[in-house]
């Protein structure tokens, strides 16, 4: 996403997430100050502040809500010791913008989470799930129908892995391929998901979600996999990852209807996905040596962010989006 050397994407991250703060009534003033007052345009800017169902509150982030309230400390400060699944799920979408996907997933995670392990999780998945979207092997050469393609596509994608952060959290590919292995042998356990998966952390979601995924490989098990993911003991978090790397090897299409169809949020995540997938292959918003051909795509995703010009003071910086992300 580097562009011209000036583009700081985990910055524009951060403002993305005082938009949401802002939408949900969270640190309202202090999230006016830093960024409405350096703007002549209405804040928060984007198409998605206008989407009313992103103000209702959903559960908690405490270690989200936290970050943010030491914005003006800049972002390599905000950053709480923990290592909740919030880093992990968040960045999940990332895996679409290729391989250099996996460090920004990480910068994002640190945003708000500062435990290593939540950091090596979320790198992980994206790798993960980028192989899951890029490297599948061809189905007609397994045996085994769909639920083969699924276990092959994620052993090999576990064999693969980055080894970043081996030093500070431990083999976690070595317990990734032991998850999976167990998938195998004790396939829909669900006190062995309990025990892989025991709490709300990065970490357990991915475990969860790989052991869910594993057990019920076929494509006609989607739904089963969801709501038997859904039963960790933090199933929101297990069964999204569960539902990205099915999702990533058998394509969108597989995707239960009638749980996506009572998505309150279906078409905004429709929306987000196509224009993802156009800005890196069309860039709408043109590059360093590509005009842009949308005059308002840059309205509709505003990149900018606040850059610190002196004790008190403060300018903003517009990103040209680039013609790859």
């Amino acid at each position: 996403m580097a562009h011209k050397g000036i583009c700081h994407p985990p910055s524009v991250v951060l403002h993305a997430y005082c938009r949401w703060a802002a939408l949900q009534g969270i640190e309202t003033e202090r999230m006016r100050r830093r960024w409405a007052s350096v703007t002549e345009a209405e804040w928060p800017d984007g198409w998605l502040a206008g989407v009313s169902v992103l103000a209702e509150r959903r559960g908690g982030a405490p270690a989200t809500v936290a970050a943010l309230s030491r914005i003006d400390d800049g972002f390599e400060q905000t950053a709480t010791r923990s290592r909740g699944s919030h880093a992990l799920t968040r960045a999940l979408p990332i895996s679409a913008i290729g391989s250099e996907g996996a460090a920004l997933a990480g910068e994002t995670a640190a945003l708000t989470h500062g435990d290593p392990a939540a950091r090596s999780a979320t790198v992980r998945v994206t790798t993960l799930l980028h192989h899951c979207m890029t490297d599948s092997p061809e189905e007609t050469h397994l045996s085994g129908g769909t639920g083969q393609l699924v276990k092959e596509t994620l052993r090999r994608g576990i064999v693969t892995l980055p080894t970043v952060g081996r030093g500070e959290v431990g083999d976690e590919d070595g317990h990734l391929m032991g998850v999976f292995q167990c998938a195998v042998d004790q396939p829909a356990d669900p006190g062995l998901l309990a025990r892989l998966a025991p709490d709300a952390t990065a970490p357990s979601a991915l475990y969860g979600g790989l052991y869910a995924a594993v057990s019920f490989p076929q494509r006609t098990d989607f739904t089963a996999a969801l709501h038997f993911a859904a039963g960790a003991p933090d199933g929101d978090s297990v069964a999204c990852v569960t539902g990205a790397l099915l999702g990533a090897v058998h394509g969108v299409e597989a995707l239960p209807v009638r749980l996506v169809s009572r998505h309150k949020l279906s078409w905004v995540l429709d929306t987000l996905a196509r224009d993802l997938l156009l800005q890196i292959f069309e860039s709408p918003s043109g590059g360093e040596y590509v005009a842009g051909w949308d005059p308002h795509w840059r309205s509709r995703y505003p990149s900018w962010w606040v850059i610190p010009a002196g004790p008190n003071e403060c300018r903003n910086r517009a990103l040209p989006l680039p013609s790859s992300a």
